[in-house]
C-alpha cells in the first residue's frame, strides 16, 4: 500500500494556513479541499461496491442512509431530500435495489402516496460482510489525498482515522459507521 506522505508535495497546503494570498476565502478554498477528498473517495469506492455488493455506487448511498435507521425504514420523500436526488431517479434506483432483494417497499398508514423504504435481512448481511473492506476503502482514498497539513482537520471529522494514518496501516478496524457516513452523506 501506498505511504500516505509518499505523495504529500503534490497536496495544497492547509487552507487555514494558506492565509489570503489567493483570490478566495479560505472557506472556499477548505470546500474545495473537501469536495476534491469526497471525490477521490467516491472514485475508489465506486469499483469496490460493484465488486462486493454488485450494485451502483447511489444505490449504495441509499442503503448507507437505510443502514442508519435501525429497525425502521424511511419514507422515499425523506431518502430524496437526504440525497438530493430527483424522485423519479430514486424511484428506478429503489426498484433496482428491490429486485435485488434488499429493500422492501411498503405503504405508509394513513397515506396513500407515502411509500417507505426498509432494509431486507439480506442487505443488513451483506452490509455487515463488506463494511470492513468499505472503511478501508475510504480510508485508504483520504490517506492518499490529504497531506500531512490536513489529516488533523480530518480526523476530527473521521473517529479513529488519526491512529490509523499514523500507523502507516489502512485497516477497517479504525474507521467506524459514522466515518464511513459522514464522507458518504457529503458525496453527492
Amino acid at each position: 500500500m501506498a505511504d500516505p506522505d509518499e505523495h504529500a508535495a503534490d497536496l495544497p497546503e492547509c487552507p487555514a494556513a494558506q492565509g489570503g494570498g489567493g483570490l478566495l476565502p479560505a472557506e472556499l478554498r477548505a470546500w474545495m479541499l473537501l469536495v476534491g477528498a469526497t471525490g477521490a473517495v467516491e472514485q475508489q469506492l465506486r469499483s469496490v461496491v460493484k465488486k462486493r455488493l454488485d450494485i451502483s455506487h447511489d444505490e449504495f448511498l441509499i442503503l448507507c442512509l437505510l443502514a442508519e435507521q435501525p429497525g425502521a425504514g424511511l419514507r422515499m420523500t425523506r431518502v430524496a431530500e437526504l440525497l438530493g436526488r430527483p424522485k423519479t431517479r430514486l424511484t428506478y434506483q429503489i426498484a433496482c435495489l428491490q429486485h435485488a432483494g434488499l429493500v422492501t417497499r411498503k405503504s405508509v398508514c394513513g397515506d396513500k402516496r407515502g411509500v417507505e423504504v426498509a432494509l431486507t435481512d439480506k442487505a443488513r448481511g451483506l452490509l455487515t460482510e463488506t463494511s470492513g473492506a468499505l472503511a478501508e476503502t475510504v480510508t485508504r482514498a483520504l490517506a492518499q489525498f490529504v497531506g500531512p497539513a490536513q489529516r488533523e482537520a480530518v480526523c476530527g471529522l473521521l473517529p479513529g482515522l488519526a491512529g490509523e494514518m499514523n500507523a502507516g496501516e489502512m485497516g477497517a478496524e479504525g474507521m467506524g459507521a459514522e466515518g464511513m457516513n459522514a464522507v458518504e452523506m457529503n458525496a453527492e
